[in-house]
């Protein structure tokens, strides 16, 4: 396994971490340079509090998180880098939102905005100014997502499961397409399929080379999985200042 990246970039990083709950996808943001949390969720108290990073007040509504996104890249400040944990939560606070500002008072995003896709386009949006959002801040982000699957059934193909990032598909592309780096944060396990069980020690690897099985990719020419060791940063060499 690779232990560190080779590359290092020449300027900021935008990456988004993904994976199943209580793999450590948190703390393993946490070890990047001068992190700055964004909390949709409470994912940060995972983390000792004698260790823990500085964050922000929990984001409860979408003015909050304007608020704090405006703040954030207005203000001067030291921080090298900025984690909005978790844009899954961000996925349901935009929903809710988006539901309870319909005039029409729809009773899921399906009917908002008129229906047609409306309302999942409207979603879409607001994922989309928080991507720019990102772009305009002079420093690393990070966008720490749950992880999900989906079935694949291409015409050329059988039908597989890929792992996917569990926001709405539509929204997907922001947090995947125009960022340098998606890994998968995950368990290195064994399966042993006579007895139909997956066995671990409970080390961790990401995963971030494109596979068939999931979104996962970079652009620093890592090729091998990454080892994780609990609180340290694996990207050293990758990110500087």
């Amino acid at each position: 396994m690779l232990e560190l990246a080779k590359v290092q970039s020449s300027g900021p990083v935008i990456m988004t971490i993904t994976g199943d709950a209580g793999t450590g996808k948190t703390s393993l943001a946490a070890t990047l340079p001068k992190p700055l949390f964004i909390c949709t969720e409470d994912g940060i108290k995972s983390i000792p509090f004698d260790v823990r990073p500085p964050s922000l007040p929990l984001v409860e509504s979408v003015k909050d998180l304007w608020s704090q996104l405006k703040a954030v890249i207005n203000e001067t400040h030291d921080y090298e880098t900025i984690v909005i944990d978790s844009v899954t939560q961000l996925d349901t606070l935009f929903t809710e939102h988006i539901i309870a500002t319909d005039d029409n008072n729809p009773k899921s995003l399906a009917q908002a905005g008129g229906g047609y896709g409306a309302g999942y386009s409207a979603l879409a949006s607001l994922h989309g100014r928080v991507r720019k959002a990102a772009q305009m801040m002079k420093c690393n982000v990070v966008f720490v997502a749950h992880a999900d699957t989906l079935i694949m059934d291409l015409p050329d193909q059988e039908p597989y499961s890929k792992y996917t990032i569990r926001i709405h598909h539509k929204s997907i592309g922001h947090y995947i397409d125009n960022v340098d780096l998606v890994g998968q944060l995950m368990l290195d396990m064994t399966v042993k399929k006579d007895k139909k069980r997956a066995y671990s020690d409970g080390s961790r690897i990401l995963r971030c080379v494109a596979t068939p099985s999931g979104v996962t990719k970079n652009r620093f020419g890592i090729s091998e999985d990454i080892a994780i060791t609990q609180g340290e940063n694996p990207f050293i060499n990758l990110i500087g200042k």
